[in-house]
């Protein structure tokens, strides 16, 4: 058994010494079927959020009122969720109220899809009571009940239901695919934080492809907020080898398509983390330069290792060219480079002002700029002395 249930498996155990009920539940026992890395076990129980605290000594109130309690043993944290049933949803994301239940069949009932509606017993006995190891071993993502139901109760579900396609490659159940196009209208009441979480984990699945294609075949991308909600710009990105890009890249290589002057208002509208956003306008403002240009080592120095890789990486593939190599390639260029910022240089502006007996001024900064190419250039070696002779002699202000 994976070691992140063994780690578990006490808190199990103190729970049914104290007379309730206790097991894993939803995504931990799904990837445990797949043979994914588990890193995180939710468990739930027939204990109420009291009855958890009775028994636990150290316990926190991560969200009691939806019967979640977080259990500290020996250095962990366990969220340990009373079994529950929910009434109506509002919002089309939250329910109304929950009910605690003692029923764990109830409590799989209210959720997504068959493949998470399942629990194990700390002996590894499997509680599967809408087969989702069945849908599992058929690589189908269908929904526990009517799929229209489960899409009204909480419209993000269509968000994760393209997203688990992305991210483990099985198809959508006909039912679930067809009401997920019915309903995809309902992500308009959806924040787009949660969106945006969602497509974050489209984007890194290594099925994205089927997803997206999914995507424009139920009009679900005319929900997006912006850029990849162009059935023409999705088209675009499908016709090319992405496979090797991560979801960073995808980012700017759509930016880069859509080529449109407001790149910022446009990422802003998915509420991209900000340093994220200054990321890829840094990275599309080299690759337009890039379609006109080659690199030269100054060029490569200018724009630092990290942003020449991603630009190149992404314009190649914007040709459909090979990629493999390139970040081996840029690696090598930035190991000969002499130096790699202009700290790294041997002189400072207090050295210019002090060789030109000058005031401060704008000079100074295109001196040192010189001094950086000439350096990158190897037209002269970074010492203080070598330096200082080139600058008197050539590049004296």
């Amino acid at each position: 058994m994976n070691k992140s249930f063994l780690a578990a498996i006490p808190i199990l155990e103190k729970i049914e010494k104290a007379g309730y009920e206790a097991y894993f539940v939803g995504g931990a026992v799904r990837d445990h079927l797949l043979n994914r890395d588990i890193h995180d076990v939710d468990i739930a129980t027939s204990a109420t959020p009291q009855e958890i605290k009775d028994i636990f000594p150290s316990t926190v109130d991560v969200g009691i009122e939806h019967g979640t309690i977080l259990v500290l043993y020996k250095g962990q944290g366990f969220e340990v969720t009373t079994f529950r049933s929910e009434a109506d949803y509002e919002d089309f994301r939250r329910p109304k109220s929950v009910t605690f239940i003692r029923s764990l069949q109830e409590d799989l009932r209210r959720r997504d899809f068959t493949m998470n509606a399942m629990a194990m017993d700390r002996e590894g006995r499997l509680i599967d009571p809408y087969n989702g190891k069945s849908a599992i071993n058929h690589q189908v993502i269908e929904t526990v009940g009517e799929a229209s139901e489960r899409f009204k109760e909480d419209a993000l579900r269509i968000m994760r239901a393209i997203r688990f396609v992305s991210q483990l490659g099985f198809s959508l159940d006909e039912n679930t695919e067809r009401e997920m196009a019915n309903s995809s209208y309902l992500l308009q009441r959806i924040s787009i934080e949660r969106i945006t979480a969602e497509m974050t984990k489209l984007l890194n699945g290594i099925y994205r492809e089927k997803a997206l294609k999914i995507a424009i075949e139920t009009k679900l991308y005319s929900y997006w907020p912006t850029l990849f909600n162009d059935k023409n710009i999705i088209q675009s990105i499908l016709a090319l080898k992405t496979k090797s890009l991560n979801e960073l890249e995808l980012w700017i290589l759509c930016t880069y398509i859509v080529n449109q002057p407001l790149s910022n208002e446009l990422l802003k509208k998915w509420k991209l983390p900000s340093k994220k956003i200054q990321f890829i306008l840094r990275a599309l403002s080299y690759l337009k330069w890039r379609r006109e240009y080659e690199w030269t080592h100054y060029d490569y120095y200018r724009a630092g290792k990290e942003i020449s890789t991603v630009v190149e990486r992404v314009y190649q593939t914007s040709l459909n060219q090979d990629i493999s190599k390139i970040e081996t390639n840029i690696e090598k260029i930035f190991m000969r480079m002499p130096i790699l910022s202009r700290s790294d240089l041997n002189i400072s502006g207090e050295d210019l002002l002090k060789w030109c007996n000058k005031q401060a001024g704008p000079w100074v900064k295109e001196v040192i700029e010189s001094v950086e190419k000439a350096v990158i250039n190897k037209e002269i070696i970074n010492e203080a002395a070598e330096i200082k002779r080139w600058v008197k002699s050539c590049h004296l202000p």
